[in-house]
């Protein structure tokens, strides 16, 4: 646990949540701030900043609630879909910096809109991208 860290408080209980499922290594609680209804948060019990620091059996199980949650929001709440995302750093929205995915439902005519609007890429410059991230 990381002083300070509000994540870290309420895994270990001493802030309140409305805690929706756990496993041994994640816990899964209400967004306080949704962005629909039943967006959820599901942070690795132990601390790390970001997915980068996370170490890959905390990422699996908090990942495998996820894939659990997503399936009982859509049953559940009759969500259409759902989005999973993780942010990180500041300039991505990460407002937390304790690793964790929001499972965000989705439905149809809901207010939630992305800033990201794809259009077709430059080939050549997805190429040249390509070759430097191999």
């Amino acid at each position: 646990m990381t002083e300070n860290c509000l994540f870290c408080g309420i895994v270990a209980g001493t802030i309140p949540s409305q805690q929706i499922a756990e496993n041994d290594r994640a816990i899964a609680f209400m967004d306080i701030n949704p962005a629909t209804r039943g967006h959820l948060l599901v942070v690795p019990r132990e601390h790390s900043t970001d997915l980068r620091e996370a170490a890959a059996e905390d990422l699996t199980a908090a990942t495998l609630l996820a894939q659990s949650l997503v399936s009982r929001v859509m049953d559940r709440l009759e969500a259409d879909g759902a989005n999973l995302l993780s942010c990180i750093g500041a300039d991505a929205w990460q407002s937390v910096f304790h690793t964790h995915l929001h499972v965000i439902p989705r439905y149809k005519d809901d207010p939630l809109k992305l800033p990201w609007h794809p259009t077709s890429g430059d080939s050549d410059s997805i190429t040249a991208t390509a070759a430097e991230l191999r």
